[in-house]
Order: C-alpha cells, then sequence, then structure tokens
C-alpha cells in the first residue's frame, strides 16, 4: 500500500473514532453547564500544574475563591493545589467534565471530536508565543492533512488565543488555523520573569542543595519529531554540546562555580530519566519531570537552547541566551522553512523570515552557534550593555507585551465569560 492510501486509511480511522466521541459529548449535555466550573488541560494531559494555564488558574482562585477547576492529567499521580480537583484524561470524563464547564482552559489542542455547547467559552492560552520553528500551514508538506483537521476542529471552538506580540498576529492565523480573536495580554507564565527573581533563585538553589552564590544555565533541548524508527528520542543530535567546556567559559566569562539544569521538552518528559556524564555529573542536574518550567527558569542565570522558543522568554528577563544548534541546516532542509533566517544569516544577526512576514523587520538579539568552539567564544564575548540594547530593540521591533501583569489581564476576560448567560 502506498503511502497515500494509508495516510487516507489512517484520517478515515480518526473520522470514526472522532464521531463516537461527539456521540459521547452529545449524551453529556444531559447534565447542566455549571457557571462557577472550569477546566483545564495541559499538553494533551502530559503536563501537570504548569505553563499559562498554571498562572492563570492561580489568579483566578486569588480573586474568585468560589470557583471550582477541573485539571485533566493522564498521570494521576502529579500533584495539584487542594482547590483543583484532577481527573483523568479519558474519553468520558472530558465529556463529562467539559459539557459541565463555563470555560475550558487548554495550552495545547482538544482530541478530535471535541464539541463545545452554546454558551460555554474555549481559552487556548497556547504553549509558545514568539518561536523559532515554523507551525501549522507554515510548514507546507509537513504540515499533515491529520494534524489540519484536528487544528481546524480544535480553532472552531476556541474564542480567544493569547498572544504577546505583532509577530504573533500576523503568524498565528495560519499556524494555528485560525481566524478568531486574540487577546494581546502577554504570557501568563512570563509573569514570574518580570521583576525581582530573587525569591526563584534561592528556591531552586535549596531544592538541589547548591550554595546560595552558584550561578546556573538552563539547556533545554527543543523537542525534534521524526526521530529514528517513528520513535521519539530525547538523544537525537541534541547533546554534542561539550560541558566541561560550557562550565569553564561560563566561569571565566560571568565568576562563580556554574551548574547545568538540563529541561527536556514536556512531550518527552515522561520517557526521560536523566543525563550521565561523570566528568560534570556533580554539577548537573535535571528539571524535567517539574510541572513548571518558569518558576525554575526565573531562578537560572543563563539560557542555553537549539530551538526553543522560551529563548525569548529568558531574554526578556535580560538572562544571557546562547543558540547551540549543530544541525541547523538540516533541521531546516527537514522541518521546512523557520520564523527566522538561521541556516542563511550571519549567525550573530539572524534576522526574521520576510517571505512570512512581510511587514515586520527585526532580527535575534543572540548568537547562533554551530559547535563548541563558536558557543564557548560567544561566552567570552559577550557584552551585557549590547545585548541589553538588543532585546530592547527586538521587543519593541515586534510590539511584545512583557509587563508581569498577563494573569491579571486575562483573568478578567475569564470571569467575564463566566457571566455571561
Amino acid at each position: 500500500m502506498d503511502s497515500k492510501k494509508a495516510e487516507q486509511r489512517y484520517i478515515a480511522c480518526r473520522k470514526r473514532k472522532a464521531f463516537i466521541n461527539r456521540l459521547c459529548f452529545y449524551l453529556c449535555r444531559i447534565f447542566p453547564v455549571k457557571r462557577d466550573l472550569v477546566s483545564v488541560c495541559t499538553f494533551e494531559g502530559k503536563g501537570g500544574f504548569g505553563c499559562n494555564p498554571k498562572y492563570l488558574v492561580m489568579k483566578l482562585h486569588e480573586r474568585r475563591p468560589e470557583l471550582k477547576f477541573v485539571w485533566f492529567v493522564n498521570d494521576m499521580t502529579k500533584e495539584f493545589p487542594g482547590y483543583i480537583k484532577k481527573v483523568p484524561n479519558t474519553l468520558w470524563s472530558r465529556a463529562y467534565w467539559l459539557s459541565r464547564s463555563k470555560v475550558w482552559i487548554d495550552n495545547y489542542r482538544k482530541p478530535y471530536g471535541t464539541c463545545k455547547r452554546r454558551g460555554q467559552h474555549y481559552l487556548n492560552v497556547n504553549h509558545y508565543t514568539l518561536s523559532i520553528k515554523c507551525l501549522g500551514l507554515w510548514r507546507g508538506p509537513g504540515f499533515s492533512e491529520m494534524a489540519y483537521l484536528v487544528s481546524r476542529n480544535d480553532s472552531g471552538m476556541i474564542d480567544g488565543v493569547v498572544i504577546d506580540s505583532v509577530f504573533c498576529e500576523q503568524m498565528l492565523p495560519k499556524g494555528l488555523v485560525y481566524d478568531g480573536p486574540f487577546l494581546k495580554t502577554g504570557a501568563p507564565r512570563c509573569d514570574v520573569l518580570y521583576g525581582d527573581r530573587s525569591a526563584y533563585k534561592e528556591a531552586v538553589r535549596k531544592k538541589h542543595g547548591l550554595p546560595p552564590d552558584a550561578k546556573i544555565v538552563m539547556f533545554a533541548p527543543t523537542f525534534r519529531e521524526g526521530a529514528k524508527d517513528g520513535v521519539r528520542s530525547v538523544f537525537s543530535e541534541v547533546w554534542t554540546i561539550d560541558f566541561r567546556r560550557l562550565l569553564d567559559a561560563l566561569g571565566a566569562r560571568f565568576g562563580g562555580e556554574w551548574y547545568i539544569c538540563t529541561r527536556v521538552h514536556p512531550q518527552l518528559a515522561p520517557a526521560f530519566r536523566g543525563y550521565s556524564n561523570p566528568e560534570v555529573q556533580s554539577r548537573m542536574f535535571d528539571e524535567s519531570h517539574s510541572d513548571d518550567m518558569y518558576e525554575i527558569l526565573a531562578g537560572m542565570d543563563a539560557y542555553i537552547t537549539d530551538y526553543s522558543s522560551a529563548c525569548f522568554e529568558a531574554a526578556f528577563a535580560k538572562m544571557p541566551v546562547f543558540l547551540y544548534a549543530d544541525d541547523v541546516k538540516t533541521y531546516t532542509h527537514d522541518r521546512g522553512n523557520l520564523f527566522w533566517n538561521l541556516a542563511e544569516d550571519d549567525r550573530h544577526a539572524a534576522g526574521i523570515n520576510r517571505e512570512i512576514f512581510p511587514q515586520l523587520d527585526a532580527s535575534l538579539p543572540f548568537p547562533l552557534a554551530h559547535d563548541n568552539g563558536e558557543l564557548e567564544a560567544d561566552i567570552r564575548v559577550f557584552d551585557e550593555a549590547e545585548y541589553a540594547r538588543r532585546v530592547d530593540a527586538f521587543m519593541a521591533d515586534l510590539g511584545v507585551v512583557f509587563d508581569g501583569q498577563a494573569s491579571v489581564r486575562l483573568a478578567e476576560v475569564v470571569e467575564g465569560w463566566l457571566g455571561k448567560e
């Protein structure tokens, strides 16, 4: 059977399952919608109390303690505050609780076949805003027909998508297959990165038994799709970085004793059990299994990734950011276009992809290293004042909202929806 026929059979199977899903939702309409009930999910149930939903729910609870929250999880051992009821992320559980909830909050996509009722509101708080990797229809042939159907079904139910910039306004209609309203509030998870971060720095050092004056760099490689034999793998041309050399360079440039915090993507975290490197093991720790990356990120002193969108959020906090991607040409070829010209432009001034963003003109404020030698050089010549200037210009060029008030703004939106008939 050729690949096209196989794909069509797969799509037909998914459509049959979606029909069954819809039947479950319609049956659950015998239950009334509760005006004080909010349902929440992160990363298709793989996540827990983290990302944008966490900070919005915390703010809603602070302002409206009478509200009730249910949170869908694949792993029922995940921990939540007492005011949140965790429920299994199964078909009948979703059909029952979503059918009864006045407001839905999600940072990903709802399963194909999910149905919203009249009078309900669905807020998609997203799990990225600014991005390096193309998504949705911007991926061209890399965006499958099935992915398009799932996106279109989900986007048709959404009442508002959270964004933080003009970049998102121009990118997300095709990125999410979405033509509804945007809420330019900024990302709630970034509120902890604004202003004084000393409490978060103290917390992460106490948790891992580090000296109070320890310096920490987060290494957060991106999620790679299409791994060998169809298996999603953590170790996929990502860990060629020389950690001993990295620690030496950071110490030489910034002073102090440096430690490395590893953090893989939530889609890969359940299968990740740490990284072993005897040469630097005593100065490495892993936070891939923590539900909230952003409290951890707020405790960092620097950030390194290949293509993860969190590089932008670290930069907004004026944290030094370094890109390390020794496969950028191959990755760009395999995935399709990137939003930034990493494979074509000077590695110190990669510009925005003007074919996608003809009305924007901006350059990344951090360099891209292709090997360990370039990464070491980028760290040793890092200039704080020049970096701060470039970050400020970048935020202005893309119309970024970052002021620590995103959770408040979104809570007000949700409260308005809860008050509607």
